[in-house]
This record gives C-alpha cells, structure tokens and sequence, in this order.
C-alpha cells in the first residue's frame, strides 16, 4: 500500500527533508563560487549539471507518488484541457504506481537529499571568472528548482491524507518546469549577456508603445481610474496633458528611443564581436550587462513623472540620469573588444543623439521656467 503520511516514522525524514532543501536554497541564493584553481571546463560542467538536475526532478516525482493514492479512474483523468504537467503527473502515475513501506520512505528521503546536495555543489563549482551575468542565470534557475521542492514538500507535509490533491500535482510540476527552463538556459556568459540585452529591447519597446497609446488617447488617461468625485478634487490641470506637455513629451520620446537604438545596436555588436576566451572579455560582457539593466528601469522613472501633473524638476532629473546611464553604456562599448572599427560610427553617432536629446528636453524645461 501507499504511505501513510500520516505516520510519525513518515514525517520525521520528510520534516528533516523540508529543512535541509530551504537550507541549501538559501546558500544557493546568497552563496559564493567555489576558487577554481585549474582549468575550468563549461562543457563538463553542463554536462554534469544536466544530470544532476534530472536526478532532482526524478527524486521529486518518486517522492511525490509515494505519497498519494492510487490513480483516478481514467474517466477523471482526461478532462477537457488540461494543464500539460498535470496530465503528464497523472500519467506517470499510471504507468509507474510504486508502492512504498514506511522504511523505504526514510531511504528515499535520504536520496532525495543527497540527490539536492549534488545539485547545490555543481552549480557551486560555476567559477565568477565564468561570467557574473552567465552565474547569475544558473543560480536564478537553481533558485527555482529548490524553491518548487520547498511547495512541493510543503504542501506534502501539510496534507494529511494520502491524496493526490491538486496542490501536489500543481508543485509537481512546478518542479518539472523549473527542471526543463535548464535547457534553454544560456551557455557561456555572451549567450547570458545577450540574453540580458534582449529582454531589455523588449522593456524599451513596451515603454515607449505604451507612451504613444497615452499621447493618441484623446480622453483624461486617468479616466478608467478616478472616479467623478476625484476628477472634481483634481481639476483638469492634473489629469490632462497641456499643449506644451506634450511638446515636451515628444522630445522625451527622442532619447527613449534613442536608448532602443543603443540596445539593439550593442546586443547586434555583442552576438557579432562577443567573444568569451579570456576573463577580461567575460569581465566587460558582465560590464555591459549592468549597465544595460539600468536603462529600463530609468525609463520608467521618466515615463511616471511625464503622467499628468507633469512634474517637470522630476522629469530633468530622470532625462539627466537615462543619459548619464546611456552615455556611460556607450562608453563602456567604445572601450570593450566588441566595438571594432565598423562600430566606432555608430557609438559616436548614438552619443551625439543622447546629447542631442538631453539638450532638447532641457531647453523646453527651461522656456517653462521662465
């Protein structure tokens, strides 16, 4: 018969389990790399990865079937649309159905966790000299793996029947996602930085589309928020742009897209140039790659002080910092190994338009002060 968890003999290594996997995610979280003395080699250590994670979510699934009952009928099973992890449980369930003695349940929990703490020592064997960018993704996703084993033994420990609720069969496959975003994740740091780069292409494009929305938006943009008793408070002054807020708006739009342009020309430079054989290579990805998450959230803080009432000293103050954040950036490019003669044009370029920009938006600021 299944296990009863129930069962003081059950929960004692499980609770012991549930303790050791939050542990060893914290340390995942906040730990440092192991010094790598020697050569290192990426492609062993994804290899070894790969295995280690696979390991995991097996021992996960062994553990989560041995606590639930027997399957429901198949009628049950195949109900209209379902999750893909879920069908995938319920179907594994099936096929493996396993049966357990009280026993057996301590051996499994015990590799259970010999099976996390391998997983926890590769991603500590990643050195920093590997990249800061590459390390962070690796340990992002290991992250995720221990925080669904954290649900999963959470919701076991906290059920008191022997079912297959959909709490479980929900962690389960949580755990499973996690384990399967590891083949998608990226290889070497200029993949990492790449990545980084892209998603911030896509935060820029948002930002800016949903500015335009605003600006084309004939009625009040805080319409769908106040209500009538507020927009009497408020006065037009504060819920609707003037004509030269939107002047000013316009030439605000001038450097957020020039920032766009600063990011899809660096990721074309660094999927070009990128090269990772060297530590001071990897080391000026990594460079690029802070700075270039600053740019989104820097739009941001412009894009929230242009809403109405404009408030025009926060709007200097976050031109002047997007600037500073893409004029550091291009710096940054100019002096890196991805920036070949070829590039030097448009680094010189894209500077001269951030000026240009600022310099804009700073003389309307002006003419309003005076």
């Amino acid at each position: 018969m299944s296990a009863d968890n129930s069962s003081p003999d059950v929960l004692v290594p499980l609770r012991n389990l549930f303790n050791c996997v939050k542990s060893t995610r914290d340390r995942v979280r906040d730990g440092e790399s192991n010094e790598c003395s020697g050569t290192f080699s990426l492609s062993n250590f994804w290899e070894t990865l790969d295995q280690a994670v696979k390991t995991t979510s097996q021992e996960a699934t062994k553990l989560s079937l041995m606590f639930s009952r027997p399957p429901v009928p198949s009628e049950q099973v195949h109900q209209p649309n379902p999750s893909f992890y879920h069908l995938q449980m319920r179907l594994t369930f099936e096929l493996i159905r396993p049966f357990f003695s009280f026993q057996e349940c301590a051996k499994l929990a015990d590799s259970f966790r010999k099976s996390i703490l391998a997983l926890s020592t590769v991603y500590f064997w990643l050195p920093k000299s590997q990249g800061i960018t590459l390390r962070r993704a690796v340990r992002d996703a290991t992250a995720e793996v221990f925080e669904g084993l954290v649900q999963l033994l959470d919701v076991i420990l906290s059920s008191p029947l022997q079912s297959l609720s959909q709490d479980q069969l929900t962690s389960t496959g949580g755990v499973w996602a996690a384990c399967d975003q590891f083949n998608q994740l990226p290889k070497d740091n200029r993949s990492a930085v790449l990545t980084v780069l892209t998603s911030n292409v896509g935060l820029v494009k948002d930002a800016l589309e949903e500015m335009e929305q605003a600006l084309a938006e004939s009625q009040d943009p805080f319409g769908d928020i106040l209500d009538d008793d507020d927009m009497d408070v408020r006065g037009n002054q504060d819920t609707y742009w003037s004509q030269s807020d939107r002047d000013l708006i316009r030439q605000c739009q001038g450097l957020m897209k020039a920032s766009g342009a600063c990011l899809r020309k660096l990721s074309s430079a660094v999927r070009n140039n990128g090269r990772v054989e060297t530590e001071e290579n990897i080391a000026q990805l990594d460079d690029l790659a802070d700075v270039a998450k600053d740019v989104s959230p820097s739009i941001d803080d412009l894009t929230l002080s242009l809403y109405p009432p404009v408030d025009r000293s926060a709007v200097d103050e976050n031109v002047c910092k997007l600037a500073f954040v893409l004029k550091k950036l291009l710096y940054i490019t100019r002096t890196s190994h991805i920036c070949l003669e070829p590039d030097v044009s448009w680094v010189e370029f894209l500077d001269g338009a951030v000026n240009h920009n600022l310099e804009k938006v700073q003389s309307l600021l002006r003419d309003s002060n005076s």
